[in-house]
């Protein structure tokens, strides 16, 4: 018998089925990870909704001195009022809805995904988030907050969830000696999505833009219809491996490190452990101290060093005038941005030392060298350090999307692979929950200091060193964890089969291997070309801090 995957399911598999996609001999793995950059890509724009908030919020007054207002507008009437201009916090709640339901769906879904597969979530995924944003184009047409709410928050929000995890299970499989890498290539595509769309929707509501409208609901029309082709290329471009597979030539880890299991956890029973419970708690606290800090991040640079970013370090913040105010706020923007790009490029980078470090090393050094930075902020700020400042931050904010890109190969560590898209959806719930506490505390302490008349580099002292303290309790949950007790894990008679067996004995099937290929290169391209062009805007902006 040749070195191919023998088909042992009733009939003809169909087009969307798990056993549809198995890989046969002569496959790429290399075509894996751009697919999952197609989807990641698109649903990181969720990151970049806030482009689209000004401009609603006059929608119905475009043109005119003020906006629309209603001043005794409840929440009720602000869902299906087609008079006044909606509130920018209202609008914000759409980016609220969308986060809660990617931690909700992807935990509700996780187990549905393992059994059907990359290409059905991806499927589904595509059509709620390309679905969602055009459901909220009809929402603006309309003038109708109820519909972007269902539209890019509730139905966008569960694609979020699908399209994150699909990838994820599958790359650990295809990448058994790379996991860090493979995972940390593709949600580097969820925090580049919105490197590309913020200024590509930026673009096309100029471009739309006329005294009718605010151009707002064609642009989130076209994109919704650019997403949904794009993740749909996505979906169908996945395979998964055969059972039994590995890559050429590679033999697994040795017996004698511990933190890599060769077993697998069943679904039902991952959160049973103390250890989903230690990896909850590690990933919520490192994302509520850096998301804190991006929800404050322009208002922190401008507050802190008010004039001293223009070269008049004797005015602050409240002493400049609006020309003065105008030209913080622009370099203020450009530390945004240089934030993201660092929170974009620690995905990748972090991921990939992990693969040589280890897991448990890498958020030691998350949590370690995050408390050192968060207490000497402060300290740069008081000596009136700009570029530590900000060399600091962006450490840290590459240390936040490390941590993203590194939990799920962290997971497959300790639980092993069979489930670890399922159970890495469970664990989202930690970024839910980071979502709310993370800004939350920031705001509610600076509130607290305001209030209590403090200004300039003292104002934000008390947070960063609370910051501090969330990544050390982080640190001591890390250094707990331990591998799992053997009856944690399955037999290996329950392992699924993925309806093939294997007919080669050196485990490779003959798939994997190869250097580039022209499909590969082309599909790589895809993906490459939007993220290069998206470092360049992001970089052009950035480099306002440094004039």
């Amino acid at each position: 018998m040749d070195a191919r995957v023998v088909d042992r399911s009733p009939g003809a598999p169909g087009l969307l089925d798990r056993e549809r996609i198995v890989a046969r001999a002569g496959f790429n793995r290399w075509l894996v990870p751009p697919a999952a950059l197609a989807i990641h890509l698109c649903i990181g724009m969720s990151y970049g909704l806030s482009v689209f908030w000004l401009p609603l919020s006059r929608a119905l007054s475009l043109g005119q001195p003020a906006p629309a207002a209603c001043p005794e507008m409840g929440f009720l009437t602000a869902l299906v009022t087609t008079t006044c201009d909606w509130r920018v916090s209202d609008l914000v709640l759409t980016f609220s809805i969308g986060i809660v339901m990617l931690g909700l769906s992807a935990a509700l879904f996780g187990g549905w995904l393992e059994r059907a597969g990359p290409r059905k979530a991806g499927l589904a995924a595509a059509l709620c988030w390309g679905g969602g944003f055009l459901v909220a184009a009809l929402g603006v047409f309309l003038h109708q907050l109820w519909l972007i709410w269902l539209g890019m928050g509730l139905i966008g929000g569960i694609g979020l969830g699908l399209g994150y995890i699909s990838p994820v299970s599958t790359l650990v499989k295809w990448f058994p000696d790379r996991r860090g890498m493979a995972t940390g290539m593709a949600i580097m595509g969820f925090g580049g999505g919105a490197m590309i769309g913020s200024p590509l929707a930026d673009m096309l509501i100029t471009r739309f833009k006329g005294p009718d409208g605010a151009g707002v609901w064609q642009t989130l029309a076209l994109m919704g219809a650019g997403y949904l082709v794009v993740m749909l290329c996505g979906a169908f471009g996945y395979r998964v491996p055969p059972a039994g597979w590995r890559p050429d030539g590679w033999t697994p880890p040795a017996a004698g490190n511990r933190m890599i299991t060769s077993g697998h956890v069943h679904l039902r029973d991952a959160h049973k452990t103390a250890q989903f419970w230690l990896l909850w708690a590690m990933l919520c606290l490192n994302v509520s101290a850096g998301i804190g800090v991006l929800a404050l991040a322009s208002p922190m640079l401008q507050e802190i060093f008010g004039g001293a970013l223009i070269g008049r370090p004797d005015l602050g913040l409240a002493q400049l005038d609006a020309g003065q105010k105008a030209q913080v706020a622009a370099i203020a923007a450009g530390f945004v941005g240089l934030l993201s790009l660092f929170n974009i490029l620690g995905r990748f980078f972090w991921a990939t030392l992990s693969d040589r470090i280890g897991r448990k090393l890498t958020y030691a050094t998350f949590f370690a060298l995050g408390c050192v930075l968060y207490a000497a902020a402060p300290w740069a700020a008081g000596i009136g350090s700009q570029a530590l400042f900000v060399l600091f931050f962006c450490v840290i904010l590459s240390m936040y999307g490390g941590g993203f890109a590194t939990i799920p190969a962290y997971l497959a560590d300790v639980f092993g692979t069979q489930f670890v898209g399922a159970i890495h959806g469970r664990l989202l719930t930690a970024w839910s929950t980071a979502g709310v506490v993370g800004p939350f505390v920031v705001t509610a302490i600076r509130q607290a200091q305001v209030d209590a008349g403090v200004q300039g580099a003292a104002l934000y002292g008390r947070t960063l060193l609370i910051l501090a303290g969330f990544l050390a309790a982080g640190f001591v949950a890390n250094l707990l964890v331990r591998p799992l007790a053997e009856r944690w894990f399955m037999r290996p008679a329950d392992a699924r089969s993925g309806g093939a067996v294997a007919a080669d004995p050196s485990g490779s099937f003959g798939i994997g291997r190869g250097g580039p290929t022209p499909v590969a290169l082309l599909a790589w391209a895809a993906v490459g070309l939007p993220i290069l062009w998206g470092v360049w805007i992001t970089l052009s902006k950035a480099l306002i801090l440094f004039r």
